[in-house]
């Protein structure tokens, strides 16, 4: 990605969308805002998959293993060996999202100055910003906290399906085909006006930090409504977990 920012025409739209604009594309054109352009797309793909896959395997493959008997047969209750899991899954993570920003800034800070950051969206959120460089790395790190939100939900929805009595993979296709099932109907017109119904329009509050103003009041609700998506499915893999006859 790193490549084709550099080497096609990526580059001279960014600086034509600046410099259309009146500002002079040299002092945007840094690491910053070349790491948060290489971002978007790991966000959408990358993220979402390995989050996924660790998640629909933390039960469903030790269950599958016979393991988890094992580990049961001492003296530990279900909820807590399986909140200690779900945690461990939360930590990955984060450390994911790390990975991904921290490799993402470091590489384009080989081929890129230390300048401003410029911020562009069209679809589906309408961002256009310009912050300092000190201004950039303090909102591409608050950025960084949410998408840990984001990956954690996508973390626990897999868990939540490899509690039940079924395979690691079947677990880790349910949690994408329920991700993008809401990013589909999201964008069908129909349901325009049902967007905040749909997960995939409140995990995009990462990209609204970048806004200027940003809008408090959206990303408050939108993180309230995470938080309680996760509660949900901690309760429901808490109660599939005491009812799933493991041991036999």
């Amino acid at each position: 990605m790193l490549l084709t920012f550099r080497f096609t025409h990526w580059q001279r739209e960014v600086e034509r969308t600046l410099a259309g604009n009146g500002y002079i594309a040299q002092e945007y054109i840094s690491a910053l805002t070349v790491a948060l352009v290489m971002l978007m797309p790991q966000i959408l793909l990358l993220m979402p998959l390995y989050t996924a896959l660790v998640g629909g395997d933390l039960v469903a493959k030790e269950a599958e293993d016979g393991t988890l008997r094992m580990i049961l047969s001492r003296p530990i209750t279900r909820f807590r060996l399986l909140l200690v899991k779900w945690m461990a899954g939360v930590v990955f993570a984060a450390v994911l999202v790390l990975a991904l920003g921290g490799t993402a800034l470091l590489f384009a800070r080989f081929w890129f100055p230390w300048k401003g950051m410029f911020v562009f969206a069209m679809f589906p959120e309408r961002i256009f910003n310009l912050l300092s460089p000190g201004q950039g790395l303090e909102l591409y790190v608050w950025a960084h906290l949410l998408m840990t939100l984001n990956a954690s939900i996508i973390v626990g929805l897999a868990f939540m399906f490899s509690c039940f009595n079924m395979k690691p993979a079947a677990a880790t296709i349910l949690a994408l085909s329920f991700l993008f099932i809401n990013l589909v109907m999201e964008h069908i017109p129909f349901f325009e006006s049902y967007q905040h119904w749909f997960l995939p329009y409140h995990m995009r509050v990462w990209l609204l930090i970048f806004a200027d103003p940003v809008p408090w009041s959206r990303l408050a609700g939108s993180v309230t409504i995470l938080l309680a998506v996760s509660l949900t499915t901690f309760s429901v893999w808490g109660a599939a977990c005491q009812a799933r006859d493991i041991k036999s």
